[in-house]
């Protein structure tokens, strides 16, 4: 999974998505993703932590390694900008 932060100026990753979401199609890797927007965090007792403000999307995809999935960032428009893209691995059954 590719989560992407919130740290490249406004507007600069607006475009792309299409040409890039093509690209993941064509690798037969892309699963699905969404912008993220705001929420809360709940906790049955306690206090909850705030949210992480810095996620403002995600996106799936299937790779079979670190490497792969590496490989499939150039296009991706907060990648391109600058911005930071973290890699998560989804567990699978």
């Amino acid at each position: 999974m590719f989560l992407m932060h919130d740290d490249i100026p406004p507007g600069s990753a607006d475009s792309g998505w299409e040409e890039y979401f093509k690209r993941l199609r064509e690798h037969g890797a892309f699963e699905g993703g969404s912008a993220i927007g705001g929420g809360a965090c709940i906790r049955k007792d306690g206090a909850s932590p705030p949210i992480a403000k810095h996620l403002t999307g995600y996106i799936r995809v299937t790779a079979d390694s670190l490497a792969r999935a590496k490989q499939l960032l150039p296009s991706n428009p907060v990648y391109e900008a600058g911005g930071t893209v973290e890699i998560r691995e989804l567990p699978r059954d």
